[in-house]
Order: structure tokens, then C-alpha cells, then sequence
């Protein structure tokens, strides 16, 4: 047991193509921080790898299919566990019976969490102690570097109290790396609030440091920290600080909503909305104005994600049901449908000709096709009684409940609807820059805040913003609530943003969860399941001091 607290607080860092066990005694290519952090160059690569870890959370859990972002979206309003074969997903489909302190997911999402930490930590320490670093070799002054560095790693370190505090509430919170030769057992979970100050700090430094356009491509930019900065301050019911952190991002000329085609398919058929989710277009410098951090995933490209899984989780399994269609590229690859939007999700929409629920944005057909229409890849088998050209359209009259488990073929966001073209089948993983973080967003933060301050008609004219780049009817002030809003969020943002903190943040996840995912959702005790629960490796871990478990655990 000892081992699980050592690797929590682990200082080493590891350079390695693949996600290293963190439990190894032994692991190959080992840096040890003393020696990576002598120079710039060292330290832009310790850099490199937080955003590496940070990357982890839309890829598989230590190299496995748990997907670590289900924690974040599965088990809400928006999306009910369909093929819930592992991960996190598949704790919605029974709390009672499987939201326990030994499930090895919690524990493996919770030691990821302390090694972005731990490893930022180190990276820090190292800044500010040592007196031997050489700054040179970018020609910025020290002064400079030096502020650069602690601000990535301040940011990163933000991140991972961020998930942690939404997930688990109180927690350890540590700001010395463990390479002081300390190995304590006698962590205390601090305060929620110490923490989320802990945050506050972070991201006040991080923001006059962090450029606007973002150190490198893949890095947070400017805007990033101002929209976390919003949202930790709505998350501490100071409206005031959110609306003047998200104004710093809505009156950013450079950081500007998409509301014309552009890019890779601007001449194809499409919609404006849905062009800074395609390949080639997500980046900044691919013409994305609206994204303020996007998750670099270029297969075998250096800085690229090794596991990247949102499609095959998020896409239906339309291969392998009635419809038997041939997989290819553009149906969004080998899906698995493991996490699904829920019936509500979907008819959510209050205008239908609101580009974001056009078949763009949500796969809600196929169409049968011959070997010219499905080129490169073969025919699609017909069915008895069907023709080439026939349109298929995907049925979500009964929704995902606890006596239908499994439906394959379903509606899906194409947000992640790209696969290998080379090899839809084999290589499931969706190796392309995917958008984590965009200004829309930062709107919503904006109205919420503009609604919690008592003007209705700021919020509705704010959200008014974005329906009218998606071709939604206008609304009014009298439209405005808190549902109102979180509805809004889920048309946005939709597979997106981590829905169970936003329902957490306004108090609304038992209510809305039970009220719209017939999946699971009756086994939610209101109380106990806002928070997961320690790990029990970890409080099993901690030998000199007790640490308590979350209530009702």
C-alpha cells in the first residue's frame, strides 16, 4: 500500500512513448528532475510532458478503453451509459451497487490527477530554488523564461485541483514535490474552499504571463485562464469576478465566435458551427478564432496523444446492429457507443432549424451506398427490400433505460466523428487536434452570471449571441432561468464541456439527472453521489494519520 501514496506523490518523470504504470519500480526511460531541469530546453520538455498528462483525461485510462472524460460527461442529464462495458460510465448504470472506494478507476483518475500535480510541483521548485538553471537559448531574458515556466506549470497544477476538488471535494493539497525526500503517510484533505483559493492563486499568476495565442500550439492561451478564472468564481457565487474575467475573453477581438465557413470542407456542404470540429481546422492557425485550447493528437507526429478515444466512445455502433453498414471514415469510424447521448439531450433542441441539430452537428441517418458512394472502402450489404440511396434515419422515440441496455444504432454528436481513413476498423482511436476549450463556453458563463446579478435581459441578449451564429430563433428576458440556461449549455456544448460540474456548480446534477437519464439514474442517492468516493488504496495508504471517507461511503 505503501507504493499507491509514493506514486500519488511520484517526482519522477517519465519520457516514454506510452503510458508508464505508475506503480513500476523499474520503468524505462527514466529523468530524474535534478538532471531534466538544468537548463530551458529541460524544463520546456517537463512543460511538454503536463500537457501530455493534462491529455490523458480524452484518452484511455493507462492505456485501456476507460475513457477518463466519461467522469466528467457520463451519468448526467446529457449522457446515459450505453454499451457500458468499463470506465466510469458504467457506475451510472447502478450508483448504489457500483459507486464504491474500491472501483480501480477512481483510483487510477485520482492518481493521474496527483501526478500533473506532483510533476508540476516538481517543476516549480526547481524554478524558484535553483540558482544553476540555464536560461538561455530561446533569446528571451531569465526573468522571462522564468515566468513562462511557473506559469504553464501553475496552470497545469490548477487543472488537476480544478477536477479534483469538482470530483471528490476535499482533498490533500500538496505544493511540495516528494523528490524533498519526504514520503509522508499522514495526508489531511484540505478544505474544498483552502483549495479552490489554492486554484484562485494559480490562476492570477499564470494570467498577465500567459500570452494570448498560447506559448506553443497545444498550450492554454490567455483566454483559457480568464475562462477558469470565471468559472471558479461562479463556482464561489461571485457573479461580479465571472463577469469581469469572461469579458475579458467575449471582448477579445482575437478570441472571436465562428460565424462563417472557413477551412478543410468550406466548399463542401456543411455549416459554420461545425467547421472548427473538423480535422485540419481545429487549430488557432487552421483559422479556429473561437478555440482557446485544443488537445494536439496527431498520430505518430512528436507531442501527439497516444490513445485518444472520444469517437469510439461517443459513436454508435452502427456496424455491428440492423443496419450492418460498411464502417468508413466519414460515419465517424468503429464505434462503440459505450456513452450516449440521452433521449432528453436530444430533444433538447427548441428550434429545428438550429444549425447545431442539423445532421452536420448530430448523426441522425445514414444512407445505404454502393463501392463508388462508399469508395475507398467496399459496399454497404443491402438489406432485403432496400436500395442504394435509401435513407436510413436513427430512432431515439424509446429511450436508453435500465430494460433496453445496448442500442446500437444511435444518434451521435459529430464533434468527434473522424477515424483513420486508412483504417477505420482496425485503428480505432481519433487521431486528430481536438477543440477542449472554446469562447462559447465563456458566453454562458457570462449570461449565468449576467442572470445571478438580476439582469435577465444581459443574459438572454448574451445567449442570443450564440443562437444567432447557429440560426436559433431569438430569445427574451422572460425565457431566462437557471434550467433555461443549463438547457442552452447542452445544445452548445454538447459533448463538451464536463456536464457533471456544471450541474454540480448550480446544484442541479441529482435533480436533472433523475429527471432526464431513465439510465441508472434511480439509484442516485442525492446526497452521497455528488461526491466519488476516496479511493480505498489511498486511505488504506495514508498509515499515520486517518483520512476520512466522503459521507455515506
Amino acid at each position: 500500500m505503501k507504493k499507491i501514496i509514493i506514486s500519488l506523490f511520484s517526482a519522477v518523470i517519465f519520457i516514454s512513448s506510452c503510458s508508464d504504470d505508475l506503480l513500476n519500480e523499474n520503468p524505462p526511460n527514466v529523468i530524474y528532475a535534478e538532471e531534466l531541469y538544468s537548463d530551458l530546453t529541460g524544463l520546456e520538455a517537463g512543460i511538454n510532458g503536463l500537457y501530455s498528462l493534462m491529455r490523458y483525461e480524452r484518452e484511455g485510462l493507462n492505456a485501456s478503453s476507460s475513457l477518463i472524460t466519461d467522469v466528467t460527461m457520463s451519468g448526467t442529464d446529457m449522457f446515459a451509459a450505453n454499451h457500458s462495458g468499463n470506465g466510469v460510465s458504467r457506475v451510472s448504470v447502478d450508483w448504489t451497487a457500483r459507486n464504491k472506494p474500491d472501483y480501480s478507476v477512481y483510483e487510477g483518475v485520482f492518481l493521474w490527477l496527483y501526478e500533473i500535480v506532483n510533476s508540476s510541483n516538481e517543476i516549480i521548485r526547481n524554478v524558484e530554488e535553483r540558482d544553476d538553471i540555464d536560461w538561455s537559448g530561446n533569446g528571451l531574458g531569465e526573468t522571462e523564461n522564468k515566468n513562462l515556466i511557473l506559469a504553464e506549470a501553475r496552470v497545469a497544477r490548477a487543472f488537476a485541483y480544478r477536477h479534483l476538488t469538482y470530483l471528490w471535494g476535499d482533498v490533500p493539497l500538496n505544493l511540495d514535490p516528494s523528490s524533498s525526500g519526504l514520503i509522508r503517510t499522514d495526508w489531511e484533505r484540505a478544505p474544498v474552499a483552502e483549495v479552490r483559493r489554492q486554484i484562485i492563486k494559480d490562476l492570477l499568476f499564470a494570467e498577465p504571463i500567459i500570452p494570448e495565442e498560447g506559448t506553443l500550439t497545444g498550450r492554454m492561451t490567455k483566454g483559457a485562464v480568464q475562462h477558469y478564472l470565471a468559472e471558479i468564481y461562479l463556482t464561489l457565487d461571485k457573479p461580479d469576478s465571472t463577469l469581469f474575467w469572461a469579458n475579458k475573453v467575449v471582448n477579445n477581438p482575437a478570441y472571436a465566435l465562428i460565424t462563417e465557413r472557413y477551412g478543410v470542407q468550406a466548399g463542401e456542404d456543411g455549416v459554420a458551427f461545425m467547421d472548427m470540429f473538423k480535422a485540419g481546422n481545429t487549430n488557432r492557425e487552421e483559422g479556429n478564432s473561437e478555440a482557446l485550447w485544443v488537445f494536439q493528437f496527431k498520430n505518430n507526429v512528436l507531442g501527439g496523444g497516444e490513445y485518444p478515444i472520444m469517437a469510439m466512445h461517443h459513436t454508435s455502433r452502427y456496424r455491428s446492429g440492423d443496419l450492418d453498414l460498411t464502417v468508413t471514415a466519414d460515419r465517424g469510424g468503429y464505434g462503440n457507443g459505450r456513452s450516449s447521448l440521452t433521449k432528453w439531450a436530444l430533444d433538447n433542441f427548441d428550434d429545428p432549424n438550429d444549425d447545431r441539430f442539423s445532421e452536420y452537428a448530430i448523426r441522425k441517418s445514414f444512407t445505404y451506398r454502393d463501392a463508388a458512394g462508399n469508395a475507398p472502402y467496399p459496399a454497404d450489404n443491402l438489406p432485403e427490400g432496400k436500395n442504394y440511396g435509401d435513407i436510413i434515419y436513427l430512432d431515439w422515440s424509446e429511450d436508453i433505460t435500465d430494460d433496453n441496455n445496448g442500442i446500437e444504432e444511435w444518434p451521435f454528436s459529430r464533434k468527434y466523428d473522424w477515424a483513420d481513413p486508412i483504417d477505420p476498423i482496425g485503428n480505432r482511436e481519433s487521431f486528430y487536434d481536438q477543440v477542449y476549450l472554446r469562447a462559447a463556453d465563456t458566453y454562458l458563463l457570462k449570461a449565468e452570471a449576467e442572470f445571478k446579478l438580476g439582469d435577465a435581459g444581459a443574459a438572454a441578449n448574451t445567449i442570443n449571441i450564440l443562437r444567432a451564429r447557429s440560426h436559433a430563433s431569438k430569445i427574451s428576458e422572460s425565457d431566462i432561468d437557471i434550467d433555461f440556461i443549463l438547457d442552452e449549455r447542452a445544445r452548445e456544448l454538447m459533448a463538451e464541456e464536463p456536464r457533471r460540474y456544471t450541474l454540480l456548480r448550480t446544484g442541479k446534477w441529482a435533480e436533472r439527472t433523475m429527471k432526464y437519464n431513465n439510465r441508472g439514474s434511480s439509484t442516485i442517492d442525492p446526497q452521497r453521489d455528488i461526491l466519488l468516493p476516496i479511493p480505498q488504496s489511498v486511505i488504506d495508504s495514508n498509515l499515520e494519520k486517518e483520512m476520512p471517507q466522503n459521507p455515506g461511503f
